[in-house]
């Protein structure tokens, strides 16, 4: 405030420097929020000549509608996947089946916080020659291998949301990627078009991130491991302490890969039991309680079935998840579930 600079100015710049060295990318743009992340990695792509109006991207139909937003902003075809009822991510062993002549990309999300990262996917991008793109909008710190989610792919698009785990004061988000060419256009889209003021290579829009939230996200990323350990602590104690068998908890194989952005459960009667827990104190949230290919802004693909992701939304429900939260907090969302009878 006092520097009297509030855009594009030191504080962005150490953010982003920050960030990279934290995901593991050589590039971080900054821009206004994460729709705007991922819209802009394809407009840059179509910048590029790499994908044009029409072509198709891949997407998992199990995720928050702003994945498939991006794609559709820009004049290309999102194409639904399912996921694994196990994991909740796409399902790797469906995407080729996927793949045309007009395929090229595939976006994953890294729903509630968790890896979708596969060995097979990235085969298959390599396969069919198709650039891979990350939502990391959930899963900040979140690793495969040792590597984190945003550094995986070609680029990915990632929020800073306040409620996210790394969370700014407002609205904010970034694109990540090692491409220096897509860097380069995405910050020139995201900034009117232009790479000199008043000179305008593209039809641009204003995104950027501004000075107060880079300072806030630059302070907050050096807690951000220590929160997510918390969450950790948090997600364990639900996992190995929820009983009721008419509950079903996730399912984590390597907890490097889980950052539980959410804490996600099933349930066949999930109305039941989140009324019952509001009676009793406890907040939860659905999400998302309508899939994709249902809501209206799609009205294209209201007839079409993806049966697991429609189990998914009307099954899910988001139990309290938070590093403030106490092992006393924890215990009695625990004994209220395992109390709770179907």
């Amino acid at each position: 405030m006092d520097s009297g600079w509030y855009l594009q100015g030191k504080e962005d710049e150490n953010f982003e420097a920050d960030y990279a060295r934290y995901i593991g990318t050589k590039y971080v743009v900054g821009c206004a929020n994460g729709l705007d992340a991922l819209i802009w990695i394809f407009r840059a792509y179509v910048e590029m000549g790499v994908m044009q109006p029409g072509d198709e991207v891949i997407v998992p139909a199990n995720t928050y509608i702003a994945s498939i937003l991006a794609i559709s902003e820009n004049g290309l075809k999102p194409i639904l996947v399912e996921p694994s009822i196990k994991t909740y991510q796409i399902d790797d062993s469906k995407i080729e089946a996927a793949i045309t002549e007009r395929t090229k990309a595939v976006l994953i999300v890294h729903l509630y916080g968790q890896c979708a990262y596969t060995d097979k996917i990235s085969e298959l991008c390599k396969k069919y020659n198709l650039k891979l793109v990350e939502d990391n909008a959930q899963a900040h710190g979140c690793k495969f291998n040792g590597r984190k989610t945003g550094s995986l792919g070609d680029a990915a698009g990632h929020s800073f949301y306040p409620g996210k785990n790394l969370g700014a004061f407002g609205d904010a988000g970034a694109v990540t990627t090692d491409d220096e060419e897509l860097a380069k256009v995405v910050r020139t889209v995201a900034n009117y078009g232009s790479q000199k003021k008043y000179i305008f290579k593209y039809c641009g829009r204003n995104s950027r991130l501004d000075e107060i939230q880079a300072a806030v996200l630059d302070v907050k990323l050096k807690r951000l491991d220590e929160d997510i350990a918390l969450r950790k602590k948090v997600a364990k104690y639900y996992i190995e302490h929820i009983t009721n068998p008419d509950i079903v908890t996730p399912i984590v194989k390597d907890w490097n890969a889980h950052v539980f952005h959410i804490f996600t459960i099933r349930c066949k009667k999930r109305d039941e039991l989140q009324k019952y827990l509001t009676d009793n104190g406890v907040q939860t949230i659905i999400h998302y309680p309508i899939p994709p290919h249902k809501q209206k802004c799609y009205k294209e693909w209201n007839k079409l079935s993806f049966p697991i992701t429609e189990q998914i939304h009307e099954e899910e429900l988001s139990l309290p998840m938070s590093p403030v939260m106490t092992e006393e907090e924890a215990k009695t969302v625990v004994n209220l579930l395992n109390r709770w009878e179907n």
